[in-house]
């Protein structure tokens, strides 16, 4: 006998085609039956049967671009993905991320990405390899995860945080450490060519580290150099990396932003249709939202983060640096900005660290504000407020970034290649509101009332499509034989409920999330339960150990 059955559900299966009614049975963590209601004549019994009429049950959702690294470590439960109906999400991504370490690389880590993730103090950092990480992951989470090998740490263990091409050496000790990271169960690689040190890397040396990548099966993710005036330039970059090492391409957060590109969405989809029709293998995932989210540092050219945080705090203080930046920042166009002047009332505060000194230096509340803003109320310039910020928060701030266009997002969307990603922050006074509500917000916001993608498109962008790219074993579709992992809701009411005020508020309209065959989410509630797991490459594909 199963030990829960849907009865009566609208399942939207994840491969794209028509929805059906059925009967879903569950048992030992498994879809064990499929009944259609109108053939079914002695239909599947537990102990527990979840009244679905109404409701549709799909596939749980594939987060293709999470920050929970460290998140998913602390708050286990994980409300923001369950809420929304997550049950896998990708970690290590953009370049940076808390494995493989050492014990001079972690500390400089925990700082750069303080603004990502938290650094909550007494965590036990008990981990150093990508093995050992994945290890920390199973001790119990409430979703499941698979790990990206990050290309700026896999740097700095080589060389540092230095701008320079590595020598022979320093590229086999990179070839190593990301040939170690996928045999322990990486899915691929990530790379963040906009923040430091894997900035500093050129075409040649991320081509050698995909070749390793696609050796072992896995694909490569990158942050790519530039979201604005070298946008174009950017994706083509990536693609010819993926032609000259063989390694199948997924594009992160696939957007065309600032107001250089706008209603330039075409141009990238040609770009990548012609890559595709000659034989390249591409994805991509994008968010539901206009405007971006980083750190604040991030906005710094590229040069003046050479050395590492220390380094760039260095540079803050001494007039000449100081000077050099400012053009770089408000007459040439930061690298660090995407090739373009910043515009300060764009910046937006949504977080300071744990350990900031803003009040201290007569900030007072940030949160909200924009750049331009805290500078009128200081009587100084945009940049100047900007170092001012920066070296009173030891370079901890995050920030909303808003520079998207809306004619871009739903064209991107709507590609064949196109995948889900949060891509959200979990920490902060007041994050991005992705981080709960993206899925729904595809849902509800984008196909139900927006119709840009049908409900059957939805889904399988959403799960059946990641799955692929992940090569999940046994997971992404509903199918006899298939990890329980599920979401029902009501397709009339889903939507997001997070906004850039209460960007912690769950998602509305999901009724029951399964991870594994187990609840996590049962009447729209979080039941604390943690049967997430890491998934982990293998020849055969991607499983829970």
């Amino acid at each position: 006998m199963a030990q829960l059955v849907f009865r009566g559900a609208t399942v939207v299966d994840g491969t794209g085609t028509e929805r059906y009614r059925a009967d879903v049975a569950v048992r030992d963590g498994v879809i064990a039956e499929i009944a259609p209601t109108d053939t079914a004549s002695d239909r599947p019994t537990a102990p527990r049967i979840v009244d679905a009429d109404g409701l549709v049950l799909t596939p749980g959702f594939v987060d293709m671009h999470a920050h929970s690294d460290l998140r998913t470590l602390i708050d286990r439960e994980h409300p923001s993905r369950v809420t929304q109906g997550v049950t896998c999400e990708v970690l290590g991504q953009d370049g940076l991320s808390y494995a493989p370490v050492d014990d001079t690389t972690l500390p400089a880590l925990r700082r750069q990405i303080a603004g990502w993730n938290g650094d909550p103090e007494g965590f036990p950092w008990d981990w150093r390899t990508v093995g050992e990480y994945l290890d920390r992951l199973d001790r119990g989470m409430a979703v499941n995860a698979c790990y990206l090998v990050p290309h700026g740490t896999v740097r700095m263990l080589a060389m540092g945080w230095d701008d320079r091409e590595p020598g022979p050496d320093e590229l086999r000790r990179m070839r190593e450490l990301v040939a170690q990271g996928m045999r322990e169960g990486a899915v691929g690689l990530s790379s963040g060519l906009s923040y430091p040190p894997g900035m500093y890397a050129g075409t040649d040396e991320l081509v050698e580290l995909c070749e390793v990548v696609a050796a072992h099966g896995g694909y490569h993710s990158p942050h790519q150099r530039s979201y604005g005036a070298g946008a174009l330039d950017g994706y083509a970059e990536m693609i010819e990396i993926s032609r000259r090492s063989g390694c199948p391409l997924h594009l992160a957060h696939a957007t065309m932003n600032f107001g250089v590109n706008a209603g330039r969405a075409a141009e990238l989809l040609a770009l990548l249709d012609a890559a595709i029709a000659e034989g390249c293998d591409i994805s991509l995932d994008t968010y539901p939202y206009l405007p971006g989210s980083t750190t604040l540092a991030a906005l710094l050219p590229s040069w003046s983060a050479e050395g590492g945080p220390d380094a760039t705090l260095a540079r803050l203080d001494d007039p000449a640096a100081r000077e050099r930046i400012r053009r770089d920042v408000e007459e040439d166009g930061s690298d660090g900005n995407h090739g373009m002047v910043v515009d300060w009332r764009t910046i937006q505060i949504c977080a300071v660290s744990d350990f900031s000194g803003v009040r201290d230096a007569g900030f007072g509340s940030v949160i909200g504000l924009s750049v331009a803003e805290i500078a009128r109320e200081r009587g100084v310039t945009g940049t100047e407020a900007f170092f001012d910020l920066l070296r009173a928060d030891r370079l901890g701030t995050t920030i909303l970034h808003h520079v998207g266009n809306e004619e871009n997002v739903r064209a991107i969307m709507r590609h064949p290649a196109h995948t889900g990603g949060s891509d959200g922050l979990l920490v902060g006074a007041r994050p991005h509101p992705r981080a709960w509500g993206t899925f729904a917000r595809y849902l509800g916001h984008y196909g139900r009332d927006l119709k840009v993608l049908t409900l059957e498109e939805s889904v399988e962008h959403l799960t059946g499509r990641p799955a692929r790219r992940l090569r999940l074993e046994r997971r992404g579709l509903i199918r006899v034989g298939y990890h329980a992992d599920l979401v029902l809701f009501d397709p009339l009411t889903v939507r997001d409920a997070a906004t850039f005020d209460e960007p912690r508020t769950p998602a509305v309209g999901i009724h029951e999330v399964l991870v594994n065959g187990v609840p996590v989410l049962s009447g729209g509630e979080p039941t604390g339960a943690l049967p997430g797991r890491a998934l982990r490459r293998t020849e055969k594909g991607v499983s829970a150990l």
